[in-house]
């Protein structure tokens, strides 16, 4: 049985879409709420998973890509939140375990393998283009992947339309990773490594939308759970298995 592990956050329902997405590719697969332990007890409990998700939620402490000007521009930060989630990076690269990134979880792994963020993009990076909720409904862009990305070959699409519902960004890239995608404004939507194959590195992907809640044939949605879901089957085969 694969066992995916996923830090999250508590109090709204909108949670229980990540299982249900992974579930709508394999009904069979467990999944373990990393969110109700304490940051040690969760790095131990990743041991035993076969893949790692990040969700979305509070606004990663800017204390953490070193600019603490920036708090002001923040909505909200959890920082009890923040130790596990770094602390589950750290612990995922080690174990050289498949790993998901989605709106937040995305920019915690940024920031995690040194890249800094937009702590605000409506007064830092201002533009025509919609990229947080309005009145709690996801907004909805355009965005342009690269033709030889990991994400073409997930998606195999170079332009599609994708949810949003976030006010934060990734500003500079980790060194270690390349844009995969950009909305039309720029802004960064998903990244990878920049050489996957270069000291045979895991699987990673960090996107900014939320696959979990659009509709799931669209080709930014369930494609991306049956890649992450074959990745943690490998891992499990030729890790655990072998």
């Amino acid at each position: 049985m694969i066992t995916i592990g996923i830090s999250k956050a508590s109090g709204s329902p909108s949670y229980a879409n990540y299982a249900t997405w992974l579930h709508a590719v394999d009904p069979t697969i467990r999944v373990v709420d990393l969110s109700t332990l304490a940051s040690d007890e969760a790095v131990a409990a990743l041991s035993a998973c076969d893949g790692l998700i990040l969700s979305g939620g509070a606004d990663v402490d800017p204390l953490r890509y070193e600019q603490p000007e920036l708090t002001a521009l923040c909505h909200a930060i959890d920082h009890d939140r923040d130790q596990r989630e770094f602390a589950l990076v750290e612990q995922a690269r080690e174990l050289r375990l498949p790993t998901l990134g989605i709106c937040r979880g995305a920019q915690v792994l940024n920031v995690a393998y040194g890249g800094t963020l937009v702590a605000d993009v409506p007064s830092q990076r201002p533009s025509s283009e919609q990229h947080g909720s309005i009145d709690g409904v996801d907004a909805n862009h355009e965005l342009h992947v690269e033709s030889g990305s990991i994400l073409k070959h997930i998606c195999g699409v170079m332009d599609s339309t994708v949810n949003s519902a976030h006010h934060q960004a990734v500003d500079r890239i980790a060194q270690l990773f390349t844009v995969s995608a950009r909305s039309a404004d720029g802004t960064i939507e998903a990244f990878e490594w920049g050489d996957a194959t270069l000291g045979g590195k895991p699987f990673l992907l960090g996107v900014q939308w939320h696959p979990e809640r659009m509709p799931h044939d669209m080709p930014m949605s369930l494609s991306i759970a049956e890649h992450f879901i074959h990745e943690a089957d490998a891992y499990r085969s030729l890790l655990r298995l072998s």
